[in-house]
């Protein structure tokens, strides 16, 4: 490209830099980019980001990958600044709002600047974009490097969830990101309605570089299933109430057996009576609305009661022995496990508390890089409750379930089915009443006789193993990645 100067090719032509103004463990398709670059292009990898979750071990593991911490986790240093502004009149909080950035960009300056060699390239996640997008700009500048976008979303639209499209703190916001998304050497994004958009409304030519799993993403096999669950036991009876019909008030099981397996000499056997286990990722944020889910976890319970012709007399404590004593009921327990760490995990919990049900219970926790993917392997469905501040991303914790030939339930919105296919791989919602719906029709009959979850999950294993990662990042990353490192 025009104005890129030729000195000092030979060690930045080998290095990369990948940018995420974020906890670098919660930002996986960045990891993915980042093993990619190492792996597939045999380069060296500076990751500059915020600390607080553990990466892939893969990454941690690889010698080509060096991890640049910013001070403290993201989470410290929003707590900190919160904490600060309280402490100010309310005149000059507004002020504090804008100095955030301002600190977090000198930041970043100091890191891509300073801290790190000079790369090659720097590849930066969009959201967020301010100050983001500015201070690689910057930095690409200083160190005659090439700027690279890959666009996750628009950053703008999540802006507005909070503050409202019609604020002048959104169209500010707006303006840099388009303005400095324009100044990118090259561009990536995650769908094809995004590239639309990019193209037609930003000026932005974009490669769709689809989100695929990588192969830490698998079905579980039964005995990394019972590993698991045998970790998992004590959290798995740690009711978010007084108790629930998986605790049921019972100590730890022995430790040979869980929850839904057991070890019988050198065989390990899934259980016929246990829950159904559906699980659902979240960074718990307003785009994604946890209502629907506890609405239709109630609903169930209600339609299983009417079902049977039961009524609030049933005796709960006769029936949860019966399904220990391994009675099986024509609609299963189901226990939803929900993962993740975010700003309002804690008020849902709450409501979870309230929730009085006799066949459904809640987990939520957070799990290692490595344990997540086991988890997926050994659910039964997948619930997503993404909906997209812009409706032109696509949820990548769907791919990953896919990947581990998980069927999946999603919300409806605008480019969904370029991702989930209908009565072939799940199925999509709009309301609670329509998942409570689907949650009786797929599991009637479990865990043997639910032939429409059988079919959705023969869908998914097809889905999950037709493309992954490596694959897609060798044909639509790697080549951009190339071509813009051979301009030096």
């Amino acid at each position: 490209m025009a104005g890129k100067s030729n000195e000092k090719k030979g060690g930045r032509r080998g290095r990369a830099c990948v940018v995420v103004l974020g906890d670098i463990g919660r930002s996986p398709r960045m990891q993915y980019h980042a093993l990619s670059l190492a792996n597939q292009a045999s380069l060296e990898v500076d990751v500059v980001a915020y600390g607080g979750s553990e990466p892939h071990t893969a990454l941690l593991a690889n010698p080509s990958i060096h991890f640049h911490i910013m001070n403290g986790t993201l989470s410290n240093f929003q707590k900190q600044w919160f904490t600060a502004s309280q402490r100010l009149p309310k005149i000059l909080q507004p002020i504090m709002l804008l100095l955030k950035p301002l600190v977090q960009f000198l930041m970043l300056l100091w890191f891509l600047c300073v801290k790190i060699p000079s790369p090659g390239v720097f590849i930066v996640q969009n959201p967020p974009s301010v100050p983001t997008l500015v201070a690689v700009k910057w930095a690409s500048w200083l160190r005659n490097s090439y700027f690279v976008i890959d666009w996750h979303n628009f950053g703008y639209t999540l802006l507005a969830l909070s503050l409202g499209r019609n604020s002048h703190f959104v169209s500010l916001y707006k303006w840099f990101e388009k303005h400095y998304g324009n100044m990118a050497d090259a561009s990536l994004c995650v769908t094809k309605a995004m590239q639309h958009e990019l193209a037609q409304n930003w000026g932005i030519n974009a490669t769709v570089l689809y989100d695929q799993p990588p192969d830490i993403f698998h079905p579980a096999s039964l005995e990394e299933r019972h590993k698991l669950f045998c970790r998992l036991n004590e959290d798995l009876f740690q009711p978010l109430g007084v108790r629930d019909c998986v605790s049921n008030g019972n100590s730890l099981i022995a430790s040979r057996e869980t929850l839904f397996t057991t070890e019988v000499g050198s065989s390990i056997h899934l259980k016929p009576n246990r829950p159904a286990l559906v699980v659902s990722s979240t960074s718990w944020t307003p785009d994604e609305d946890f209502s629907i889910l506890l609405e239709a976890a109630v609903m169930y319970d209600r339609r299983v009661a009417a079902i049977l012709g039961e009524d609030d007399s049933v005796d709960e404590e006769v029936m949860w022995k019966e399904i220990s004593d391994g009675k099986q009921y024509l609609y299963p327990r189901l226990l939803f496990i929900i993962t993740g760490k975010g700003p309002e995990k804690e008020k849902y919990e709450a409501k979870i508390k309230r929730l009085k049900l006799k066949r459904v219970a809640f987990r939520t926790m957070w799990l290692s890089a490595d344990d997540y993917p086991l988890l997926l392997g050994s659910a039964d469905l997948g619930v997503c409750l993404h909906t997209s501040s812009s409706g032109l991303d696509l949820p990548m914790k769907v791919v990953d379930m896919f990947g581990c030939g998980l069927p999946v339930c999603a919300v409806s919105y605008s480019c969904i089915k370029e991702l989930v296919r209908v009565d072939n791989n799940g199925l999509l919602f709009s309301s609670s009443s329509e998942l409570a719906d689907e949650l009786l029709l797929l599991f009637k009959g479990f865990p043997d006789d639910c032939d429409a979850l059988k079919v959705l999950k023969y869908g998914a294993l097809e889905t999950g193993s037709s493309a992954r990662w490596a694959t897609e990042w060798e044909e639509h990353a790697k080549p951009l990645i190339t071509e813009v490192l051979s301009r030096f």
